[in-house]
């Protein structure tokens, strides 16, 4: 039998995990007996997904976190979406199963190259993309996620000089729709950046009825291909909605589990990276598990804290954000 005594974040659980237990029941009453509740991103496995509270992108996470009313917060996710949970909630508890569950965009994206970046540009606008550290966050004027980056940046007069960090594709595909010149911060998703134009096509010989879904986070190439681009929900709402049967989907293939919940009679086939590999899949995302998930709601650790003068900051460009999104 398994020993579910795992690591959190490089160190071990206060004590092993009874091999005997039933998760999903355990994690059931520790929600009731902490007031907690777990938030989880599309991109969780999908005994995750299923034993969450509320599923969402960042934007209705965030937006989630901003009205939950529990005591306790686990967020299945990725840091940069717990720091966001943290900020809104400086007063309750917040935990993530594996506190090494990063990003790319946001490590790509150091808050002292921000800094001097944007000071290299006096009275420009900082618009920072949700993927993103909060001191990162701190230095905004708006943060953005891929639901709403076009009718915030839409919304900033013309004469602006606009500064889009840290996604250099998000921000491309906002100035090809808005037809704006905004600087761009050059990072890219692992993930996003990895789908194959090549194998794409391939697909679409193989299944000549099938709709291309992609995530804006995704390159030029694989974006003009698409017959869809959108948000994480955008995706999933869009393939819902459509009289078409088949789907080629240009994100990460957590979401596709939420996708044939919704259309069961539908067929939704992940778009191949370039490698021979399983680099569709985000590796951060995938670091959160269900026993660390019982871990965390167990022992309450491991526990985000964070700075009260940063997330002052932070929440100010964050609030902003939900302001607008309504």
């Amino acid at each position: 039998m398994m020993n579910r005594s795992l690591p959190i974040a490089g160190r071990a659980a206060q004590k092993p995990i009874d091999p005997s237990l039933d998760l999903e029941n355990e994690i059931i009453r520790l929600k009731q007996e902490k007031n907690a509740v777990i938030l989880a991103h599309y991109y969780q496995d999908s005994e995750i997904q299923d034993l969450a509270d509320f599923i969402g992108d960042s934007l209705q996470l965030a937006q989630q976190a901003a009205k939950t009313t529990a005591d306790v917060i686990c967020f299945a996710g990725v840091h940069f979406m717990a720091e966001t949970a943290k900020i809104l909630n400086p007063d309750k508890v917040v935990v993530i199963p594996d506190l090494e569950a990063g990003c790319s965009l946001a490590s790509g994206a150091p808050a002292e190259k921000v800094a001097t970046w944007k000071a290299r540009h006096p009275g420009a606008v900082l618009v920072s993309y949700i993927n993103c550290s909060a001191a990162v966050k701190a230095l905004s004027d708006y943060i953005v996620t891929s639901s709403n980056a076009e009718k915030i940046c839409a919304a900033i007069p013309a004469d602006k000089t606009i500064l889009f960090a840290p996604d250099k594709n998000l921000g491309g595909w906002i100035n090809k729709r808005l037809g704006k010149q905004m600087i761009l911060w050059p990072g890219t998703c692992i993930v996003h950046d990895t789908f194959s134009e090549r194998k794409i096509a391939g697909l679409r010989e193989r299944h000549p009825g099938a709709l291309l879904l992609a995530h804006p986070e995704c390159e030029d190439v694989v974006l003009r291909m698409a017959d869809y681009v959108g948000s994480t929900t955008g995706i999933l709402t869009f393939a819902t909605k459509s009289d078409k049967k088949e789907f080629i989907v240009a994100t990460e293939p957590g979401i596709l589990h939420q996708m044939q919940k919704n259309a069961p009679d539908k067929t939704f086939i992940p778009a191949p990276p370039e490698a021979n590999c399983a680099c569709n899949e985000c590796p951060h995302m995938k670091k959160n598990t269900i026993e660390k998930v019982y871990l965390s709601l167990r022992d309450l650790e491991p526990q985000l804290h964070m700075d009260p003068a940063m997330m002052r900051a932070a929440r100010v460009p964050i609030d902003r954000m939900l302001e607008l999104s309504k």
